[in-house]
């Protein structure tokens, strides 16, 4: 807590500024990395006029005009505010929110833990934005998560939301069924189409498809329905997120034309075939290398957090991962999944590397909400984990910034620093290009032009 309330006494250094329409603010000399993998612009100016950002570049050559409040960024450097592209506000990252993965409704019941990550979602917001980052997209959830999208639209201290609604699945984990479920079976592909077509009026701003392929299930009939599935949200200009983390999946996904690769191929190393297959239709490949270790750390119940995860994961959330210790196993039906040690180097992070290589769009996130893994924090364990496969920290940055905007839908007005977009930005008290691990040196965060107030209470 003592670091905690630090951070916020720091953040308290720069005036807090809340910016009336038409007033002019203008953060001047920081070191500017505007998130589009260009070079980083020493002594920059960033003029900023109705939450937007008006003009930008070197401060000279920068008009700043007469008569406006001026912030001195010297000594600092500044990113665009981070985007986590992948992210599920059904689950908490405690031990009780997968009961598929780890069966304790007998301790508490899946609807409790759901209403009380419903009642959370306030310090939830919180924390993402005490995190740097000020959008994230719900890659899927129950109908409620449009209720999410709204109540985060009306809250200051929140970060910009897109969502998709339930998964449309090709297998449907039993312990998931609630009166709102998050995932639902598609049966066939008329059946598919029509659960696309039932997420209509609520305008989704993607939708997800559950790829899965157990031993014995057909991949050519799973195949039908997500192409169903997918020709359908195409129809009505909908973009498709699709889970394969299998080669042979994946490369049925991209042939039924999905838009977006959520989590890495982790089976086997990618070949040409799916390399071209990724490039031809520039599809965005997103990363999620940090879940499985969550999962593994908590299940195992080895659990080493960074200095940043204690200060800024949520406590009510990683408490609960101990009392794996206090159960009995008689009392866990199915038993606990002890996960084997992570590879020194896993196959996810030679796909990476390999794609990063080949010029394919990566998206940096995280699955935040799966059990071990902290929503706000997580995204920076992710960064260290893809400079661990081998990206440079410029390319990481792009790759939760500009790439996480196209995720989002919002490439026209989020995920760089450019004129005429909103003015979500983080300054950083430290080089990220020197090291990734210094975009959690955060001074102040900033969403749609003003400066972000974050108290400890908040985040209680």
């Amino acid at each position: 807590m003592k670091k905690l309330l630090l951070l916020v006494s720091l953040c308290a250094v720069m005036p807090l500024l809340a910016m009336q329409n038409g007033q002019i603010l203008v953060i001047l000399g920081a070191t500017l990395i505007d998130g589009t993998g260009t070079p980083a612009v020493k002594n920059s100016a960033i003029v900023i006029e109705n939450g937007h950002i008006r003009d930008i570049g070197p401060r000279g050559s920068i008009r700043i005009p007469g008569n406006v409040t001026t912030v001195n960024a010297t000594g600092k450097w500044v990113i665009p505010g981070l985007i986590d592209a992948h992210v599920h506000f059904f689950q908490s990252g405690g031990l009780y929110t997968r009961p598929d993965v780890i069966d304790l409704r007998k301790q508490r019941p899946y609807q409790t833990e759901l209403d009380w990550i419903k009642e959370r979602l306030p310090v939830t917001f919180a924390r993402y934005l005490a995190c740097g980052i000020t959008g994230v997209v719900d890659v899927g959830g129950p109908m409620a998560n449009f209720d999410v999208r709204d109540l985060a639209s009306r809250t200051k201290n929140a970060p910009r939301v897109a969502v998709a609604g339930p998964l449309i699945s090709t297998y449907l984990p039993p312990a998931l069924d609630t009166s709102d479920p998050p995932i639902v079976k598609a049966t066939s592909p008329e059946n598919a189409r029509e659960l696309v077509r039932r997420q209509l009026p609520h305008k989704p701003d993607l939708i997800k498809i559950w790829f899965i392929n157990n031993p014995g299930d057909d991949l050519s009939q799973q195949t039908a329905i997500v192409r169903a599935a997918i020709e359908e949200s195409h129809a009505h200009n909908i973009r498709v997120a699709v889970h394969a983390t299998e080669l042979d999946v994946a490369k049925a996904a991209l042939q039924a034309g999905a838009d977006i690769l959520v989590h890495s191929v982790m089976d086997r190393r990618v070949d040409n075939e799916f390399i071209d297959l990724v490039t031809k239709r520039d599809v965005l490949y997103m990363t999620t290398l940090a879940v499985n270790d969550g999962y593994r750390d908590v299940l195992n119940q080895d659990v080493h957090l960074s200095d940043f995860e204690m200060r800024m994961g949520d406590p009510k959330v990683i408490s609960t991962w101990s009392d794996l210790a206090k159960i009995a196993a008689s009392d866990i039906p199915g038993g606990v999944r002890h996960l084997p040690a992570r590879a020194q180097r896993p196959v996810a992070y030679d796909n990476l590397a390999l794609l990063d290589a080949a010029g394919v769009r990566i998206v940096g996130a995280t699955d935040a909400g799966n059990i071990g893994t902290l929503h706000g924090p997580a995204l920076h364990r992710e960064f260290e984990l893809m400079a661990e496969a081998g990206l440079r920290p410029m390319e990481i940055i792009v790759s939760a910034t500009k790439h996480a905007a196209e995720v989002m839908g919002r490439k026209d007005d989020l995920g760089t620093l450019e004129k005429g977009k909103w003015a979500d930005l983080v300054l950083l008290d430290a080089d990220p290009q020197a090291d990734i691990k210094n975009t959690r040196r955060i001074f102040r965060v900033m969403k749609g032009g003003e400066f972000i107030d974050i108290s400890a209470d908040m985040l209680k």
